[in-house]
């Protein structure tokens, strides 16, 4: 009776513990209901126009024109950019690449996906792609991977010939994630996004003289920033301790025998 009750508190345990990893499992990625996407892009990366992921950003421009628009990304999420680009009837051939670079502005590579491609003459639109690698809430100063904070997205049309400069183009630009969860999960996190503006807030003393704070980006997650050091593993590392614990009360129960010996000698 006492091995049957540990093992039903254990599966008690067990199920109260992975709900929250299935929670943790969905995709993070949704419609921002805190404004509307921007109708206009950005000419470089202190303009660049902020729209939430899920939101669909929109925006004119010509054939030959920078268009950045930034987006936020926190740890344990896999972004993935789509780009549209809608042409005139009438042009030539034209190529136009994507490009993501995070809140230090170095250029992150794809993973997959059609970050460059080109349009025939005539082509009506094109689609652009991007999955970039999982953003980690902390990295050892000489790598190159994402961090949490501020992403932006460059769209532009490379190697445009002469006649098609200045060509009026239109383009629609989204971004979701897929979060990943603990298998991503690293010991550390940075002490602050990397959002523009937080080092002069985060260093700026109670007595500015000038009264004044600098001004952040007004985009995050829908959830806020994550801190970095809780994710789903510990769900698991904590469902695996159980079962231990129970392989070792099971192991107890089948070698124990029925008890002490008899001390009576055989035959008397």
């Amino acid at each position: 009776m006492r091995f049957t009750r540990a093992l039903t508190a254990a599966f008690v345990l067990l199920g109260l513990a992975a709900a929250p990893a299935a929670a943790d499992s969905s995709p993070s990625a949704s419609a921002s209901e805190g404004g509307d996407a921007p109708t206009t892009a950005g000419t470089s990366f202190r303009t660049a126009a902020e729209f939430e992921q899920g939101q669909v950003a929109t925006a004119d421009g010509a054939a030959g024109d920078y268009l950045y628009w930034s987006f936020p990304a926190d740890a344990e999420q896999r972004p993935t950019v789509k780009a549209t680009v809608k042409l005139p009837e009438t042009h030539a051939a034209q190529t136009w690449r994507i490009d993501v670079y995070d809140g230090l502005r170095r250029r992150q590579a794809c993973q997959w996906g059609a970050q460059t491609r080109t349009a025939d003459a005539g082509t009506s639109s094109l689609e652009l792609a991007c999955v970039l690698r999982t953003v980690r809430a902390w990295s050892e100063p000489w790598a190159n991977d994402p961090l949490p904070g501020t992403y932006y997205l460059r769209l532009t049309a490379v190697n445009v010939p002469a006649s098609d400069l200045g060509v009026p183009v239109s383009a629609e630009v989204r971004v979701e994630s897929k979060d990943v969860g603990g298998a991503a999960a690293v010991d550390g996190s940075l002490a602050e996004p990397l959002v523009p503006g937080i080092a002069v807030t985060s260093g700026a003393g109670e007595d500015d003289e000038d009264g004044k704070s600098a001004v952040l980006s007004a985009i995050e997650p829908e959830d806020g920033w994550s801190s970095g050091w809780w994710s789903d593993r510990w769900v698991w590392s904590g469902i695996g301790a159980v079962l231990a614990a129970l392989a070792g009360i099971g192991g107890y129960a089948l070698t124990r025998g029925s008890g002490r010996p008899s001390r009576v000698p055989p035959g008397a």
